[in-house]
């Protein structure tokens, strides 16, 4: 990892993490970039978020806000320094190369073009530091056809495959609730930066990473083209269900729904008894999924007037004895008060400024012996500004 023998601007490394050590610089906003850099910090990373003056990332003021700021920034931001710049002034893009210049990973997520129009072309600064690692995140990536087009996570989703399948038949596909094409592209980020570390231990050099939007949606679309390419078929939406894949679907209760996905061959027949279908369980014909998949709606229906007379907690218990696979739908709620999210410290409370506590989730994956850690607050803007400009002052006047 990059390392300098003088005065740095770069924090010491933090106590513990996998990561600890690793210079990150982030450039960029808003989810798919930011997404990455925190992932890294939870792991040790140290992060210099670079934000504009005029009001920050505009993640800042999205959503529900507490006192004028976004709580989902408390989350996205964690572990990380904020240091204000205007990229457009060539005092700050100074800045931006000296801080380069030591860092290990640079990440940014704007539209291709832009950080060559700000003097900070990724080749320049390898040039400069041939250790650099630079994550490119964009919409349709660096090259192709569609390179310069703007590309924000709903359009990557629909590109890549997954808007179409989302929602009933003959309606209007739906959007999953959350960015899901933003957190899909910062985890390929992050593994790109993580193969290209490896690779660099090796070789002692950098390089570039190209995550477009669309690709981290498409890469997790399965058997969709090859289907198309094998057989002519375009997968459509299914609702609730998983087609081709029997029985995996939401079941209506008494008072809700539940998932029940009993679709390996021993779990159908565990299932089909405890739900009183001992001839269903028998049938030889519905002894794999292939011949479930042909009678899917007989088997939904058969669950499906098993849970109409019982409540949610009862299909549970019922289908927990069988060892069925089977999960209420959780709202924000049912996620606070369950006790395996607790168990996994997965509800993380973080004190605040004012003293308040707001519970935040928890750092994933679980390192048994390195785990991750939230060592700092999300930074008011500009907070880390004057003493990383004071390092880099102290580092020229050491160096002469």
């Amino acid at each position: 990892m990059a390392t300098s023998s003088t005065s740095s601007a770069w924090a010491e490394p933090a106590a513990g993490g996998p990561l600890a050590g690793l210079k990150v610089l982030e450039l960029g906003q808003l989810i798919a970039g930011p997404f990455a850099a925190k992932t890294l910090a939870d792991f040790g990373a140290e992060v210099i978020k670079i934000e504009p003056p005029d009001g920050g990332d505009p993640l800042r003021r999205w959503r529900l806000l507490k006192d004028g700021t976004s709580v989902w920034w408390q989350l996205q931001s964690r572990n990380k320094r904020s240091v204000a710049l205007d990229l457009k002034d060539p005092e700050a893009q100074a800045v931006v190369r000296e801080l380069a210049l030591e860092a290990d990973v640079l990440i940014e997520n704007f539209r291709p073009g832009a950080l060559e129009g700000f003097g900070l072309a990724p080749e320049a600064l390898m040039e400069a530091n041939p250790r650099l690692i630079v994550l490119r995140v964009s919409g349709y990536g660096q090259t192709g056809p569609y390179r310069d087009k703007p590309g924000f996570g709903v359009v990557a989703e629909a590109m890549g495959g997954l808007r179409h399948l989302s929602g009933e038949p003959g309606r209007v596909p739906v959007r999953v609730g959350v960015s899901i094409g933003d957190t899909l592209a910062a985890l390929h980020g992050v593994i790109g930066v993580l193969m290209a570390l490896h690779e660099r231990g090796q070789s002692g050099r950098g390089q570039i990473i190209d995550v477009a939007l669309y690709e981290a949606v498409f890469n997790c679309m399965e058997s969709l083209l090859p289907e198309y390419s094998a057989f002519g078929a375009v997968r459509g939406p299914a609702g609730s269900a998983l087609p081709g894949i029997a029985p995996s679907n939401a079941y209506a209760c008494r008072d809700g729904q539940v998932l029940v996905a009993g679709n390996g061959d021993s779990i159908f027949r565990r299932l089909m008894t405890a739900i009183g279908r001992e001839d269903l369980a028998a049938d030889p014909a519905l002894a794999d999924n292939t011949g479930r998949v042909v009678r899917v709606q007989e088997i939904d229906a058969a669950i499906g007037a098993w849970t109409a007379g019982r409540t949610v907690d009862e299909v549970l218990a019922a289908l927990d004895a069988a060892a069925v696979p089977v999960g209420r739908i959780y709202t924000a709620a049912d996620i606070a008060h369950d006790p395996h999210y607790a168990a996994r410290e997965m509800l993380l409370p973080v004190t605040m400024a004012d003293g308040s506590t707001l519970t935040v989730p928890g750092i994933v994956p679980k390192l048994s012996r390195t785990p991750g850690s939230h060592r700092r607050n999300a930074p008011a803007l500009g907070q880390d500004t004057d003493e990383v400009l004071a390092a880099l002052r102290a580092k020229r006047e050491a160096e002469g």
